[in-house]
């Protein structure tokens, strides 16, 4: 009888599927359900001797940002003493590489491929994830040929950035990357990106790049110029989208809200499911414990984001507000905000807003289960004074979640503030003037930045 290999008793390892440098992916099954996987194995020797241990944090903090039906998604991440094992949805229909290997493309399949790419791309930059080498090779289909995003190993983060905004890793494949990357003075991830998914769509209706050159240096010279020109199979609308989007100039290249709003790109477009993420799940570091701990350990994601909730309680007798002191109270005021002492280019905090109340914790999550009644939003209330609340309907970034939570200053006032979660910033934005304030007036005495009511301040003198 063949002896099967048992990864941590979980899942039974089959063929292998890949390999690089310092990896490799095998088909295996999960025993408890029978389900496939890809299991990446990555050996954590080279990875020390080669410092890619910053690489391999930053890949996992970017699949557990993103969870969207066209990125692959990770599901676990385990360890021994000697391997990192990474265990991912399995994409069982190879990369579209290989499909424009024997072909160009017909018109229609690929404006399927570049809108599935462009809803994953837009989702990436919603979540603060900059990808840096969008390529036919790192795009995998499913059995229903749907394509999926993978490959996040030189991905950056927000928090990336320097003090002037901008990135400065060069890094991604020669043909696909944007002119502003190689001259090496700063990019902005989000326009480098842009211009990678406009060379696969050249590459998906041409079935060749469109800055080939048999030297490096003479490929760089046509990237920096945008030099290339479309076959004459090309349709006037392709033609005129190209140019916009392969344009040398980050700063006047076309952005991705205006790609979706091409008339071509939106031929029989459908919308995409986004899926949104608890704040504990995103927030815990206990996912990278295993990495310089030498025992074997494992993680499994899916069961992070479900201890999460399950911690969620809303029975309002276990609720306990955070309570605040003076120091909480002043770093909280616009007016005695010393953080920008401490630190450079601070951004602008347009997804929070705070209010203050005399009403008890109670009533404040009893009034926020009633708004979510009437808006159709899901509501979960914490032990920890925090009311989560996430829409049921689908926006142009997913589904918005609001994150609600309540300070107590005294047992008889309340600080609470608002912020968002996932979702678009403009329809977070449009649901709190025109959905939450007015439907919280009654409990409001002031909103951050507003006076209160002349009708409040005559009864308090009083």
């Amino acid at each position: 009888m063949e002896n099967k290999k048992i990864l941590m008793q979980r899942y039974e390892i089959g063929k292998l599927l890949g390999q690089g440098t310092f990896a490799k992916v095998y088909h295996a099954r999960k025993l408890k359900t029978k389900k496939s996987v890809a299991v990446k194995v990555i050996e954590k020797g080279k990875v020390m001797e080669n410092n890619l241990i910053d690489q391999i944090k930053r890949e996992i903090s970017t699949m557990r940002l993103v969870r969207h039906p066209n990125v692959v998604q990770l599901y676990e991440v385990m360890a021994s003493k000697t391997k990192i094992y990474f265990a991912m949805e399995y994409v069982k229909g190879g990369e579209l590489f290989n499909k424009i290997a024997k072909g160009r493309l017909k018109e229609e399949a690929a404006r399927k491929y570049f809108q599935q790419l462009i809803a994953a791309v837009d989702y990436c930059h919603s979540r603060g994830v900059y990808h840096r080498d969008l390529k036919p090779e790192n795009l995998l289909l499913d059995e229903s040929g749907n394509l999926k995003v993978t490959d996040f190993g030189l991905s950056a983060l927000v928090d990336s950035k320097r003090n002037d905004g901008l990135l400065h890793t060069t890094c991604g494949t020669p043909a696909y990357v944007a002119p502003e990357v190689i001259h090496k003075k700063g990019y902005d991830g989000e326009k480098a990106d842009i211009w990678s998914c406009g060379v696969i769509l050249f590459v998906l209706l041409a079935g060749y790049l469109p800055f080939n050159d048999p030297n490096l240096m003479g490929m760089y010279r046509k990237i920096s110029k945008g030099e290339f020109k479309c076959p004459s199979w090309f349709p006037p609308e392709v033609k005129k989208l190209l140019s916009r989007i392969l344009d040398p100039n980050p700063n006047t290249r076309m952005t991705l809200d205006k790609i979706m709003e091409n008339p071509w790109f939106l031929k029989g477009f459908k919308k995409i499911e986004s899926h949104y993420i608890p704040k504990g799940f995103l927030d815990s570091e206990e996912v990278f414990k295993y990495i310089d701990s030498p025992k074997c350990s494992c993680t499994d994601l899916k069961g992070l984001e479900e201890r999460s909730l399950t911690k969620s309680s809303s029975n309002l007798s276990s609720l306990k507000p955070t309570s605040m002191n003076a120091f909480d109270i002043i770093t909280l005021s616009q007016e005695f905000n010393l953080s920008g002492l401490f630190e450079n280019n601070v951004p602008s905090k347009k997804s929070e807003a705070r209010f203050t109340t005399k009403e008890s914790a109670s009533a404040i999550v009893s009034k926020l289960e009633e708004v979510a009644s009437v808006e159709q939003f899901q509501i979960t209330t914490m032990a920890d004074g925090t009311v989560r609340m996430q829409g049921c309907k689908e926006g142009r970034k997913g589904q918005l979640a609001i994150d609600a939570e309540i300070f107590e200053v005294t047992p008889s006032f309340h600080v609470v503030e608002v912020k968002k979660l996932a979702g678009d910033t403009i329809e977070y934005e449009r649901f709190r003037d025109q959905g939450l304030k007015p439907k919280l007036k009654d409990i409001v005495w002031t909103w951050q930045g507003e006076q209160q009511t002349t009708e409040t301040s005559t009864s308090d003198q009083s």
